[in-house]
């Protein structure tokens, strides 16, 4: 247990978690929205620190990265429990629980998780699965240690973050992020109790710190599938993060609380063709195995560059990080093979 990083002490013992946009008031004894934080004597603690509920050597396209250090592995960790509450989670069976000591992988320190990445044959450590900014504190002294170990470093996150937690992400080291970006502003609102502004400030805000930036969206049926959805999607991406930005349109498929039929795949392929009509580059169909629609191709002249099976990248046809065929700039962030 660490005293929270980011909090304001207020009178009568209570206090403000300033480390996600929820910004919980707590009394003495409470705990905030994600039940991993709590108020202990009028302070703050975290609950979570080093606790992990899985840990798995992962390659960079399952989370999804495509474009950041593309073929690596990263060493990949989750915590307990969330701050959104969206009842088609994919990962319910960690994110729906409060922390528990005696389920999981138990506790790391930042230094014994470099080390078992290193020992894993990792080029990267990844936080994912549930939200990672709840492990905010662990991942502020993961980070620099990971660099000097010669690992790169990212999370996959909701993107709900105070900017204050995001600055001292980017200053201890973060790499990229892949945003999961869930819908409208009224279906963040809806399924999610959030406001989806701030997430978009948060992903300007990492590509404007020269983090990488990927964005994801789960293409839900009845919440987010709708021609407006998408439309307005795609062209905030384009316009506010740039038009080589990926965006990732994956399946969905029944889970938790969430009864909606999976996504037809016909509904993924017209966002992808939203997302090209909008002027991004990148926009590739997720959880359809096989799918030409995971592959990255020349945005010029259509030649496939990096071929994907699965979550696997299989082959290169491009030595460099441009287009052998036509000569186009190719946004690819990779370290020295």
């Amino acid at each position: 247990m660490r005293e929270a990083l980011l909090q304001e002490r207020l009178p009568g013992g209570k206090a403000r978690c300033l480390t996600c946009e929820r910004r919980c008031l707590l009394l003495p004894g409470q705990r905030g929205f994600c039940r991993t934080r709590e108020n202990r004597d009028g302070r703050i603690y975290t609950l979570v620190y080093g606790l992990l509920s899985a840990i798995s050597l992962n390659p960079m396209e399952k989370k999804p990265f495509y474009h950041l250090h593309p073929g690596d592995h990263a060493l990949t960790c989750g915590t307990w429990s969330c701050n959104f509450p969206c009842p088609w989670c994919q990962n319910w069976e960690i994110s729906k629980s409060a922390p528990d000591p005696a389920r999981g992988e138990g506790y790391f320190s930042p230094r014994d998780f470099v080390e078992l990445a290193r020992r894993s044959g990792a080029q990267g450590v990844s936080l994912s699965f549930n939200e990672p900014t709840l492990l905010l504190e662990w991942a502020v002294e993961l980070f620099p240690l990971a660099h000097e170990a010669g690992l790169h470093t990212d999370y996959v996150t909701n993107g709900y973050m105070t900017e204050e937690a995001l600055e001292l992400l980017v200053a201890s080291g973060l790499d990229g992020v892949n945003i999961d970006l869930k819908g409208s502003g009224e279906a963040v609102r809806r399924f999610c109790q959030a406001d989806v502004e701030k997430v978009w400030r948060n992903a300007r805000f990492c590509r404007a710190r020269g983090v990488h930036v990927e964005v994801t969206t789960l293409i839900i049926p009845g919440v987010n599938d709708s021609e407006e959805d998408l439309r307005g999607i795609a062209a905030r991406i384009a316009q506010e993060l740039g038009p080589s930005t990926p965006w990732h349109v994956t399946r969905y498929f029944p889970a938790y609380a969430f009864r909606a039929p999976p996504t037809p795949v016909a509904v993924l392929e017209r966002a992808q063709e939203i997302g090209h009509r909008a002027g991004l580059k990148y926009v590739y169909v997720g959880n359809v195995p096989g799918h030409p629609g995971q592959h990255t191709y020349c945005p010029g002249c259509r030649a496939l560059l990096l071929e994907r099976e699965g979550v696997a990248l299989v082959r290169r046809h491009a030595p460099g990080p441009r287009c052998p065929r036509c000569g186009e700039f190719i946004p690819l962030r990779e370290g020295k093979k």
